[in-house]
């Protein structure tokens, strides 16, 4: 029998040892040979030798599983449903605070105060968040890093999801669209930023990989950039003053609004495209190995965490996993649908700017859980290093993947918002507040800039922390751009210029007298609603005023 020549890590494909139909697959450099149909039905053209061979080999290398193969368990050791449930009840000590969920429903029909019910549902949705970041880690264990991956950046994105599409039903555009803006930066800013803080405190460099960041870099700047085009857009057009109108530009109507709302439908088509093409390169990069792990530069913690979801266990059953999820998906749900309804009321009563609430309070609920085992963990860590003990290894704090869930809910959940809105005849649009655009322009810029070399260190950590902070101190004294709240009014452009935003506001009390312990419900609901009804005719004529004033200004 002639000698083969000998294999490299790029075998030719013009020579093949054995008669089968199909160049043989290469993982690392080994041609991998499977014993299924074609190849038997190939068998009569080798010798018993050459056979015997391809059995030994077929059992060393066999054929991938497939997704479904993987999610009934298949090569795992199996996780029985009563065991699954010990494992999930154990996982993290945030399990506790599971009692406030029918606490923070039961309030909801009550007369407790908007804040505490609001607070109430802030410190149910924190377990909910902890058990969709376990569960979505168990489930990837199954399916490997690609798919894995996938599955836990969308299920971590579950609980802004969830607040986005109640205000969406709500039609709070404009404070869904400073949630979005909210979501971003925490994702972008605060999240890694701490982890790079906290994981580089006794580390000279944190390393990443360059080709993932590579590409996030990219995804950062293209996302950014798009919603810079309709902003841009809105500030080239007529900035003169209609004549019928105080203080309100010529564009800011109804007609101007449908080719924005027309314009926001093409882009978010595009995005779609840009982020589902960025996942296929993930999925399977082209060359000769389609693992991004398996590349030279690829860093040694991306290699074992590569490791893990290949050789550790799962604790929960895969089917456990996905029961689990729905139901904490669908209590997540009304949570929020009762942390919204709360928005508004608490506004008043606390003066809040709507901007600080989406930006920054918002967002801030799903991060809740996170931020606590964060700051735990920093503390234990140096307090058991003071005393000489050994740190703990970080198990449960959250990892650089944020960055990925900022760019999924940029590219992704925003334009499918979007077409949603299309569809429930709801005028969202990709017009954005000119300052949000900015400070999103600013975020990207620092994370591509720190990023770059594809290392961190826990200064750079801490300079974003400061960014994140210095923006939320910024949008605290940010009103807000009138006309951009006029184009996302869900009545016509017109009523909302007549009929001001309740964003104008002098003070967040009510003015008048407040009713006494002696009055009814009914009273006190009566005159709180006049009293509304004064705040708010005094805040039109003033702002008309000023409006006024500054046109004489202009004309003088």
């Amino acid at each position: 029998m002639p000698t083969p020549p000998a294999r490299t890590s790029t075998p030719s494909r013009d020579w093949r040892p054995y008669s089968v139909g199909h160049a043989p697959p290469v993982h690392n450099g080994v041609e991998i040979l499977w014993s299924d149909a074609e190849s038997q039905s190939s068998s009569d053209t080798v010798t018993e030798e050459q056979g015997g061979r391809m059995a030994k080999v077929s059992k060393l290398f066999p054929k991938p599983l497939t997704l479904w193969e993987k999610l009934k368990g298949k090569g795992r050791t199996k996780v029985t449903w009563a065991a699954s449930m010990r494992a999930f009840l154990r996982f993290s000590w945030l399990n506790v605070l599971l009692i406030f969920i029918p606490i923070a429903w039961g309030m909801q029909r009550t007369n407790v105060s908007h804040i505490a019910k609001f607070m109430l549902c802030f410190v149910a949705i924190m377990p909910l968040s902890k058990i969709l970041d376990y569960g979505g880690e168990q489930l990837a264990l199954y399916c490997g890093r690609a798919s894995g991956d996938l599955i836990i950046i969308t299920i971590n994105n579950a609980v802004e999801t969830s607040l986005a599409i109640v205000l969406l039903t709500k039609c709070e555009l404009k404070l869904l669209q400073s949630t979005v803006t909210g979501v971003v930066l925490l994702r972008l800013l605060l999240v890694p930023g701490s982890a790079f803080l906290t994981g580089g405190a006794r580390v000279l460099t944190q390393e990443l990989h360059p080709h993932i960041v590579s590409l996030n870099n990219t995804l950062l700047t293209i996302g950014a950039l798009t919603l810079l085009l309709p902003a841009a857009f809105f500030s080239a057009l007529d900035r003169t003053v209609a004549p019928e109108t105080i203080g309100v530009f010529a564009a800011v109507s109804d007609s101007v609004r449908g080719d924005f709302l027309k314009l926001s439908r093409a882009l978010a088509v595009f995005m779609l495209v840009i982020y589902v093409g960025s996942r296929f390169y993930l999925h399977k990069p082209p060359g000769d190995s389609d693992s991004l792990h398996e590349h030279p530069d690829a860093p040694a913690s991306f290699k074992a965490d590569v490791a893990k979801l290949e050789e550790e266990e799962p604790a929960l059953n895969p089917w456990f996993c996905v029961v689990v999820l729905i139901i904490t998906v669908a209590l997540l749900g009304v949570t929020s649908e009762f942390l919204v309804s709360n928005v508004k009321p608490m506004r008043k009563m606390s003066g809040i700017k709507e901007e600080w609430f989406g930006i920054f309070l918002l967002p801030l609920v799903s991060y809740s859980a996170d931020g606590i085992l964060s700051t735990v963990y920093f503390v234990m860590r140096h307090i058991k290093q003071y005393r000489g003990d050994t740190a703990p290894l970080i198990t449960e704090l959250a990892q650089g993947r944020s960055i990925d869930l900022g760019i999924q809910f940029m590219l992704f959940w925003l334009p499918f918002l979007v077409l949603v809105a299309w569809f429930s005849h709801k005028p969202l649009s990709l017009l954005f507040d000119i300052f949000e655009v900015a400070v999103l322009l600013g975020a990207c810029f620092l994370v591509n800039h720190v990023t770059s070399d594809a290392k961190t260190n826990w200064v750079e950590g801490l300079m974003m922390v400061i960014f994140y902070l210095t923006i939320a101190t910024t949008v605290w004294f940010y009103p807000g751009q009138t006309d951009v709240q006029h184009m996302l009014a869900c009545t016509s452009v017109q009523a909302s210029i007549a009929a001001p935003p309740k964003s104008f506001v002098i003070t967040g009390k009510p003015i008048g007298v407040q009713p006494p312990n002696s009055q009814t419900q009914e009273q006190a609901q009566a005159q709180e609603s006049l009293n509304h009804a004064e705040l708010q005719t005094l805040n039109a004529r003033l702002q008309r005023l000023l409006d006024m004033h500054d046109v004489l200004r202009e004309k003088t």
